[in-house]
């Protein structure tokens, strides 16, 4: 019988490695490679866990199962990562083994909660991850994986996760870049039919322009080095697309400019800007999401444009993010309540476990009493006495199927 303590998480974190580590220690995966599953049931045989659960993020990589060993000392780690990743270089794998934490027993259970809640996120409070890990365990449930006892730590952490964001602010005040941009552009109150004028290509212009698309702006124009990846992310909002060396001879007209690339000089520059605004005297929004800057600030003192540079938007992210750690004592009390309402849960699946072959016996030995051992004085009473008798062995066998189980949760209750 599986204990609190057969609990185990061995994880490595943004906290205490970096993401290019991370993103090396991420098993391959695709829904048509069956080697993911193999590889999965292959440690989860050698490592003797009765079941596991794989978790990979961006900035986690987390295995949660339920094994009777001991996992302290040196050895369990070295082999378990020698287990899982013996296709990595030895410097990759020491990394992995000295980067690491491992949970036991309830830890395990508190450490899944606060995952579960955001609370150890490299973004706190962010709900995605709940996300993530509900997805996780479905697909590791349908590999087969897993089995009664993460199911159950599952359905507590989720419900932890829930009671979390629903009675803490910790979710409040956007903490990411784009997200504190796209939030000050809002508070503008853009027409629909708003013009934007994006440059860069990159991940961030691709996140700009999936908040764009989720708040109804459509109208879109793409500028990038590569005309290629500008037609590639134009296309999400059927926009269009150019290169750099066309920005100055732009005439479309515009509302917004949002700058995102890797560039070291201004790409906007006055010159540059008081060219495209032409005769326009309309006030413009400039958010520049670059470092260093791709606007020039010279342009919102010489013309009706409100500036926000990365500088701005980074100072209120860490206010923000402030903001939320203080939330983090509210949801550490309701993580431990739930880690306690889970240990009492935990303990009273384990008697029915222990106990489910209880009314199989019970009703073997019934059915031998009535055709062996009184057999033949049952055989001379008349049918209303037979029933009689039935219909009193039927209630003894369902109180003596009940009290054991009652009077076990009710010592648990009282231990």
């Amino acid at each position: 019988m599986d204990t609190i303590y057969s609990y185990k998480i061995i994880t490595i974190t943004h906290k205490n490695t970096h993401l290019n580590d991370i993103g090396q220690l991420v098993l391959p995966d695709t829904d048509t490679n069956e080697s993911f599953q193999r590889k999965l049931n292959e440690v989860k045989t050698l490592m003797g866990m009765k079941e596991l659960m794989y978790l990979a993020t961006c900035n986690r990589v987390m295995f949660f199962f339920v094994s009777d060993d001991n996992v302290d000392g040196k050895f369990y780690p070295k082999r378990f990562f020698h287990t899982v990743y013996g296709h990595l270089d030895n410097e990759i794998l020491e990394r992995g083994i000295e980067s690491s934490n491992i949970y036991e027993g309830l830890e395990a259970i508190s450490h899944l909660f606060e995952v579960a809640a955001s609370m150890d996120s490299m973004v706190l409070g962010e709900r995605e991850i709940l996300r993530q890990l509900r997805e996780t365990y479905e697909k590791n449930n349908v590999l087969g994986l897993t089995g009664d006892s993460i199911r159950l730590a599952m359905r507590f952490a989720v419900e932890a996760a829930k009671k979390v964001y629903s009675s803490t602010r910790i979710g409040e005040k956007p903490v990411s870049i784009v997200s504190l941009s796209i939030h000050k552009m809002l508070e503008k109150q853009l027409p629909a039919d708003a013009r934007f004028l994006l440059i860069g290509a990159g991940q961030t212009i691709r996140l700009v322009i999936k908040f764009l698309q989720k708040h109804g702006y459509k109208n879109i124009s793409v500028f990038n080095r590569s005309l290629q990846p500008a037609k590639q992310l134009a296309s999400i909002l059927s926009g269009d697309a150019y290169t750099l060396d066309q920005l100055s001879s732009f005439n479309q007209g515009f509302d917004v400019i949002f700058a995102a690339t890797s560039s070291t000089e201004h790409l906007l520059t006055e010159m540059v800007y008081s060219e495209i605004i032409g005769e326009d005297k309309g006030q413009k929004l400039l958010i520049d999401l670059s470092i260093p800057a791709n606007i020039e600030p010279l342009i919102a003192e010489k013309h009706n444009a409100d500036y926000i540079p990365i500088e701005n938007l980074k100072a209120l992210a860490q206010a923000n993010i402030g903001f939320r750690e203080q939330e983090l004592g509210k949801s550490k009390i309701i993580v431990n309540e739930y880690v306690d309402n889970f240990q009492t849960a935990f303990k009273e699946r384990q008697i029915e476990l222990a106990m489910r072959g209880v009314p199989e016996q019970i009703k073997a030995i019934r059915a031998h009493a009535l055709n062996n051992v009184f057999k033949n004085e049952i055989s001379e009473l008349d049918e209303q006495q037979r029933e009689l008798f039935d219909r009193v062995l039927a209630y003894m066998e369902k109180r003596c199927i009940a009290i054991p189980l009652q009077v076990a949760k009710e010592k648990l209750a009282h231990s």
